[in-house]
């Protein structure tokens, strides 16, 4: 799968974390992170680029939903849209460095 595509999708998903959503699309959104974040982690290892491999650790360590980090409402709110920004960042520098 081409880390654009997890990309943009998990940015689409942060980025409606804004909104009032069920809890179980918070939930559904916590795991689906976790595992975008660590194929993107596994990518970046491959293509030996260790700071974005970091980083994308870290994102799945705060996403993962099985020990919940409160941060609240607001603050997870500030979280997903600045996350959701720099995933979309990263996907344009990407494709300029292509």
């Amino acid at each position: 799968m081409k880390s654009s595509i997890i990309k943009i999708t998990l940015a689409i998903l942060l980025f409606l974390c804004v909104f009032n959503m069920p809890y179980g699309y918070y939930q559904f959104v916590r795991f689906l992170s976790m595992v975008g974040f660590g194929i993107l982690a596994y990518k970046a290892n491959e293509n030996n680029n260790s700071t974005e491999m970091i980083v994308y650790i870290a994102l799945a360590i705060l996403f993962q939903p099985l020990f919940k980090i409160a941060l609240g409402r607001t603050l997870w709110n500030i979280v997903d849209v600045i996350v959701a920004i720099g995933l979309l960042v990263s996907l344009k520098k990407n494709n300029a460095n292509s």
